[in-house]
């Protein structure tokens, strides 16, 4: 098995600027400890990232400007010490796989098992882990590491992607023993 770490919009716009949601300060811990161990693992990992097109982006329609490529509010948040070695995949649309370049990049990893956290977990990242199914990766989800704007999307996206995807839910300090044994 060889893993690799999704990391979904934990962005400045989502974390603190205009898609942003007191429940997004509650990943951020968990998301450290986990991308600093799997650093230490050698697990790589892959920040994927909205970054859209100043005026054009369809999701604009629905979100209003946002993440906009080249901006603050599209970087990653400080704490999550993005480091040399770390990938970007930059997305214009929720999933992290929607003509991107991600899919490629997993296949010359060897990865077949993804490790998805970030925001928002009833669309980004719920939309990268269907798609990560369909493309034959095996999912866990470290519950700790993700949110939604609400407890009840929170409780029906784990439902639907344990559903949908057979997702191993577990959390970042089960993900890290395992690294350690």
């Amino acid at each position: 098995m060889k893993q690799a770490i999704l990391v979904v919009d934990m962005l400045n716009e989502f974390v603190t600027g205009s898609i942003s949601n007191e429940r997004a300060l509650a990943t951020i811990e968990p998301n450290a400890k986990l991308l600093d161990a799997a650093r230490k693992a050698g697990v790589p990992v892959i920040f994927c990232n909205d970054s859209h097109v100043k005026g054009v982006d369809h999701e604009f329609k629905l979100w209003g400007e946002h993440a906009v490529a080249g901006t603050k509010g599209a970087e990653v948040i400080p704490q999550l010490n993005v480091c040399e070695g770390d990938y970007i995949v930059p997305k214009r649309r929720y999933s992290g796989f929607f003509q991107t370049n991600l899919d490629m990049l997993l296949r010359e990893l060897g990865v077949d098992t993804l490790i998805i956290t970030g925001l928002w977990i009833h669309l980004c990242v719920r939309q990268t882990t269907v798609d990560g199914f369909c493309h034959g990766y095996n999912i866990v989800m470290p519950k700790d590491a993700t949110n939604a704007f609400t407890q009840e999307e929170y409780d029906y996206s784990i439902q639907f992607l344990v559903d949908a995807c057979k997702a191993e839910i577990t959390d970042v300090d089960t993900i890290i023993a395992s690294w350690n044994k």
